[in-house]
């Protein structure tokens, strides 16, 4: 698998709920798939073809937010190394007494 590939864009839309079942019916009459299942892709599509805000603002507020968690993440991983550093001083200064 590819970094770039998503097994979820491939994945048919189950109509299991009022929402899904106007959206899998909306976007099957769009996109017309021969096969008759409408896929995670072609709703993206076809929302970004027919609702190109929303679908902006989803990707921008999860952009903003993996933007922070990488910040967390750094953070967490500036403390560890600084415990760690603080563990092996202790031990060297141990080993040296």
């Amino acid at each position: 698998m590819k970094l770039e590939d998503n097994p979820t864009l491939d994945e048919k839309v189950e109509k299991d709920s009022e929402l899904k079942e106007w959206l899998v019916d909306f976007v099957g009459k769009k996109t017309k798939p021969e096969n008759g299942e409408v896929t995670v892709e072609m709703i993206i599509e076809v929302i970004a073809d027919q609702f190109p805000e929303f679908l902006l603002a989803v990707a921008e507020e999860n952009w903003v937010r993996g933007y922070r968690q990488a910040f967390v993440d750094i953070e967490s991983g500036h403390d560890l190394v600084e415990k760690e550093m603080v563990k092996q001083e202790v031990k060297r200064k141990e080993k040296n007494a």
